[in-house]
């Protein structure tokens, strides 16, 4: 059986981006791998990965990453009739580490499934958004194309069995993000639990035991958490603080600000400004 070609490496840079469409015959070969991290989607067709432990057949959705020195031998699934990948090649931040602890098939050789046209489609977007940042002649390209590259795997790291997050109902989660966009809105659980497509019975139910608390608890807990950034950073009156995040009543906002937080948000914005002195009266 003859050896596989080996292929050449692209060239050294911080960030080397591109895509491409290839017939049943393309395959890529490189006994060292490369200096560089790979991270691959597959836009459509199959591809093929062999590794020492067999072969990864990836259709639309699936995304790999090559770390480093990692032997490359991949191209187009066998019986299929062609392979489009997105690709990227890029040395990793220090801070990255986390967001590029992906399940591991074989050695140096990461795989990641996205699961649902949403998600599939949001870092897809961002990716071709990458693609043609990368290729611009813009002088901010290089620091563009890595912001872009840094949301995408922590937008993977959400969908990475390995994180928390990925674990919780997939209805569930859709109703942190809306609440997380929504909580200023005047909500309640009955309207969020419509937007999950559950009764309310269900919906609370089942919120609490994948997150640990009831739904009004973390609506609430969101919703203190934007004030106090408010309290801290901006100048707004305190009543329009309130409003801001949902509460009609800036007296009720005050009590179950004091109650969660130990102070009043008047005494809040106070300890912001001045960390070092003692709180002053509410």
């Amino acid at each position: 059986m003859s050896r596989p070609q080996e292929t050449p490496s692209p060239p050294f840079g911080p960030l080397v981006t591109g895509s491409y469409r290839q017939g049943p015959r393309f395959s890529t070969y490189r006994e060292h791998g490369t200096h560089d991290w790979v991270l691959i989607y597959n836009l459509s067709g199959h591809g093929r990965y062999t590794h020492n432990k067999g072969t990864l057949i990836t259709r639309k959705g699936d995304m790999i990453l090559l770390k480093s020195h990692t032997r490359h031998d991949y191209g187009t699934a066998p019986r299929h009739a062609h392979w489009e990948p997105l690709w990227a090649h890029f040395i990793p931040r220090p801070d990255w580490r986390e967001t590029l602890d992906w399940p591991e098939i074989a050695p140096g050789i990461l795989h990641l499934q996205l699961k649902g046209r949403e998600q599939q489609s949001r870092i897809e977007r961002r990716y071709l958004e990458m693609l043609q940042i990368n290729a611009s002649p813009s002088p901010q390209r290089e620091a563009l194309a890595m912001n872009a590259l840094e949301e995408i795997l922590l937008r993977c790291a959400l969908a990475n069995p390995k994180h928390a997050t990925a674990r919780i109902d997939p209805r569930i989660r859709r109703t942190l993000d809306y609440i997380g966009t929504h909580f200023a809105s005047p909500l309640t659980i009955a309207d969020i639990a419509r937007e999950c497509g559950l009764s309310l019975s269900r919906f609370a139910h089942l919120f609490r035991a994948e997150t640990g608390q009831p739904p009004q608890r973390y609506l609430e807990h969101q919703r203190l958490l934007r004030a106090r950034q408010l309290l801290e950073f901006t100048q707004e009156p305190i009543r329009h603080i309130a409003e801001q995040v949902g509460f009609e009543n800036p007296f009720y906002f005050t009590l179950r600000f004091k109650r969660h937080n130990g102070m009043s948000p008047r005494q809040w914005r106070a300890q912001a400004l001045n960390p070092d002195q003692n709180n002053p009266p509410s």
